[in-house]
């Protein structure tokens, strides 16, 4: 009786340790994915930020498996600043920020640099539309030089642009047919938007989309040239880059100055891409990795 009692003892420690082994494994393969932490930062000048955030918010989170934290300045001003940037440590709680602020005339440089900071150590940037026109000064508007003084906010981004055409829609041709980002995404003409220039287009920046715009001629050229005509411009409008030490992942697109194209599935649909690849949560297909997809 005693030997059976031990055998009982031992097979039935050997099968729980054999069911803890399988189960830790299956708990361990169940369990979900913490949510990407991703700061959205947005307010400024000449744009509906208010309804926007929400847009990207709601957009977002429905997407992947991400929490989208808002923080919102409402100001209509290009002088716009934002609480959080004022500590060092700023974006310590999130694995990617998104830049949507329109801040041009903020230009003191330790504020930037503390912004720039964030994103130089690691931390990765999704910037969108007024984001390419803020934190600017010196001659912004001539190609800056690498390192210059009014350089950094460029360095980041990726693309240095001064300004836009009037609104009218763009038509969007994707350059980049087997990039993560792109991937299996097809040509679209926005509604009317504003057409981002480009002054200089840095080294580390891969150019993922261009957008083609048919620009009516403004009041001042017609009164200049009451025959003026119609003209073409190109710009690029969705790009990627490395920045800084760490080659820290930074996703840009210019689009999204007006709500129905930020609430467009196809540019909610960039964006979250954006965001994931610059995260590395992004399959080479342009699925989410394990986890983060819904």
């Amino acid at each position: 009786m005693t030997i059976c009692r031990r055998t009982f003892f031992s097979i039935t420690l050997a099968c729980v340790a054999a069911l803890s082994t399988v189960s830790g494994v299956s708990v361990q393969a169940q369990t979900p994915a913490k949510p990407l932490q991703v700061l959205l930062v947005a307010g400024g000048c000449c744009h509906d930020y208010a309804a926007q955030t929400k847009l990207l918010k709601a957009g977002i989170e429905k997407r992947i498996n991400a929490e989208v934290t808002v923080e919102f300045n409402p100001s209509n001003g290009t002088d716009a600043r934002f609480a959080i940037y004022e500590s060092d440590d700023w974006a310590k709680s999130y694995d990617v920020v998104i830049h949507d602020e329109c801040s041009a005339s903020v230009t003191e440089r330790p504020y930037v640099d503390r912004i720039l900071a964030a994103h130089k150590s690691g931390v990765p940037a999704v910037n969108l539309h007024c984001a390419m026109h803020s934190y600017r000064w010196g001659d912004f508007r001539q190609p800056v030089e690498i390192g210059a003084d009014n350089a950094g906010w460029y360095e980041m981004i990726g693309v240095q642009s001064t300004g836009h055409g009037p609104q009218s829609p763009i038509d969007v041709s994707y350059e980049v047919a087997d990039h993560p980002v792109t991937k299996g995404m097809q040509n679209w003409t926005t509604i009317n938007e504003e057409l981002y220039n480009n002054v200089r287009v840095f080294g580390n920046a891969d150019v993922l989309a261009k957008g083609v715009q048919v620009q009516q001629p403004r009041k001042r050229e017609l009164q200049q040239n009451p025959n003026a005509k119609p003209s073409e411009a190109t710009a690029v409008v969705v790009w990627t880059n490395t920045y800084g030490p760490n080659q820290t992942k930074i996703f840009s697109t210019t689009l999204g100055h007006n709500n129905d194209t930020v609430g467009d599935d196809r540019y909610l649909d960039l964006v979250t891409r954006g965001l994931l690849w610059s995260t590395n949560h992004l399959d080479a297909d342009g699925n989410p990795a394990t986890g983060y997809g819904k």
